[in-house]
Order: C-alpha cells, then structure tokens, then sequence
C-alpha cells in the first residue's frame, strides 16, 4: 500500500461504515492524508474526522473510532492510532527501502504514473491552439490517466462538449507581451513554465529558462534523470547492476513515498503543478545522494553499491515518468 492507497482506503473505509449505519455523515470524494510532521505518530496522518463530523454534529473522536477500528484491518496497514481530539495515524506494512523500491520498479502500477503503458500520450487534435492551454489540458489528460481516470471523467466543462478535453479550472493564457515562448525558449523549457504555476496563475516566462546549470529546476530534473541512467551504464562497466535491498537514504525514500499523493491529488484538483513540484523534491534528492552509488578507489561492488543503484534507478523511472506526463522530453544525456 502507498500514502495514495491509504487515502482511497480511508474513504472506502467511511462509506462503508455509512452504509453499515455506524455514521450518518457525508461521505467526501477525496481525503488528504499527509506525512507525519517530525516528532508526530506513524508515517502518514489525516484530519478527515474532522472535516466530516462538523456537518453531523458529532464529535471527531467518535469519527475516528470508527475509522480507525476498520482501517485496522486493512490489508497493508501495520497500525492505525488516534491522536489529539480525533486525528487519524498510519504506519504501513512493508514500508522499508527495499520495499518502496521494489513497488517503484513494478511499472504495472500505476500510482508512479510510467511513461510506457499508464496513459494517453497525445491531445486530440480539436485541443485549443492557444499553448497554454493546450499544455495544461494534454498535462491533465495524461495525469488522470495515470491513475485510471477517463478522459471524460478528468476533463470537462467551459462550454466544450464533454470529454472534449478542456480543463475544469480556467486556464490563464500566455500573456501577449510574452509572444511566441515556445519559439524563444524551447517547446520543453516554455512547457515547464506553463505548468509550473496553478493553471489560473498567469506563468512567468524569464531567460532563466534557458539556463543549463543547477539554478534552473527543469535542468535538475532532467539532469538527475540522466544521472540515474549513468550510473547505471557505469556499474554495468564496473560488473555489477541494481539489486533491491535496504538503504540508508532518508531524503529520497520520503521524496519517492510521497510522489503518489502528489500525482494523485494533481489528477484530482487538476493542476499539473503538483506533480512539477514533486519532481523537483525528487531530483534535489536523488543528486544529493547520487555521489554515494558507485565504489570509490579500490573499493570493491558490494551489497550496499547495487541497493543503492536500485534507489537510484527508481528515482529516474519515476523523474522520467513525470516528466513525460508533463509532455517534457527526458532525454538520457545533458
């Protein structure tokens, strides 16, 4: 189970106990489940009896009793504790490093949203031509895709007829005194700007765009991406591959647990930017623990070198993934 799996669980759980008769409360489409702030209880946390007692006139403890007596049995979670006035925490099963790298690499999944069979890969042709919009809506077909949304079911509305692709929350356009961006900065530079901002924020388009160092975060991206294909070519020279086990690598284990719930909620709000915001997190992590993958000096391949290839090699499947439900090219050198 990953934090994604949770939040579906939590809300099977309610409706459930509603149809049972143990609640008489109004059962939401989606509930938030977090990562547990430092010093908190679990892995993972959620205020849903909150948000669900306050229309019923109950208390939030009696919310969460119920919830957490069923959740308790849930397949793929260890434990289930109520904290505060009614807060719900989870500790799953199975949720060690070698654990969360063997579901990463399970490309039939498809909470991590890979690039090969989990989505539609082109707009339809009657798509705006305005570019804005177009990037936004391709980036939501695709996104709701991956988690098993139609394209009818993801998109809608503006007056369009249903399931013609056009994005429920408007979409702000490229502002005429930007001009031709994808001319100017590149059709993958000037689609990050687009998306990097919430489909109503009008984007900022800058020559920054255009800077290929570490100050630019589309360039880490794609840069930790190509990363993770090296270090695998350079193992391979060196006569060892990826092997999964557990590793000592706290940054980028959390960045790649929580990439679902990023993915997921950028497929339920329909706002590409979360899941942008999310490669980010993963990239700075893996490019801080990359230096550690390969042996230095006379050291010799261990255990541990082909555990941490794993993770690596893990990070890239998930930044190439991304990026390609983003419509950005992941290209293997840069």
């Amino acid at each position: 189970m990953n934090p994604a799996d949770l939040s579906r669980s939590v809300v099977r759980a309610l409706r459930c106990a509603v149809e049972d008769g143990e609640l008489a409360v109004e059962v939401p489409e989606r509930v938030v489940v977090e990562r547990t702030r430092p010093g908190g209880v679990g892995e993972y946390a959620t205020a849903v009896a909150f948000r669900v007692a306050k229309g019923a006139g109950i208390k939030p403890a009696d919310v969460a009793g119920v919830l957490a007596r069923r959740l308790a049995a849930e397949a793929g979670i260890r434990d289930v504790e109520i904290t505060g006035a009614g807060f719900l925490n989870f500790t799953l099963q199975g949720s060690g490093s070698a654990a969360l790298v063997a579901r990463v690499l399970a490309s039939d999944l498809l909470p991590y949203g890979f690039a090969e069979n989990a989505y539609r890969p082109d707009v339809p042709a009657d798509q705006p031509r305005e570019p804005r919009r177009r990037a936004v809506t391709g980036a939501v077909l695709r996104i709701a895709a991956s988690q098993g949304i139609a394209a009818s079911q993801g998109v809608t509305g503006d007056g369009a007829r249903p399931g013609a692709g056009v994005p429920v929350t408007p979409v702000a356009p490229v502002a005429r005194r930007d001009g031709d961006v994808e001319g100017r900065y590149g059709a993958d530079a000037a689609r990050w700007a687009m998306l990097a901002v919430g489909p109503a924020e009008t984007p900022v388009f800058t020559d920054r765009l255009l800077v290929q160092d570490e100050s630019s975060e589309l360039f880490r991206v794609r840069y930790a991406h190509s990363r993770a294909l090296a270090l695998t070519r350079n193992a391979a020279r060196l006569g060892y591959a990826a092997d999964v086990g557990p590793v000592d690598a706290p940054a980028l284990l959390a960045a790649l647990a929580d990439y679902p719930i990023a993915l997921e909620a950028a497929a339920h709000h329909r706002e590409p930017d979360r899941l942008l915001r999310q490669l980010v997190v993963v990239a700075d992590a893996l490019l801080d623990f990359h230096y550690t993958v390969l042996p230095v000096g006379d050291e010799k391949p261990g255990a541990a070198h082909r555990a941490r290839l794993a993770l690596a090699e893990a990070a890239g499947t998930v930044l190439a993934g991304g990026l390609a439900l983003l419509g950005i090219d992941a290209p293997e050198l840069i």
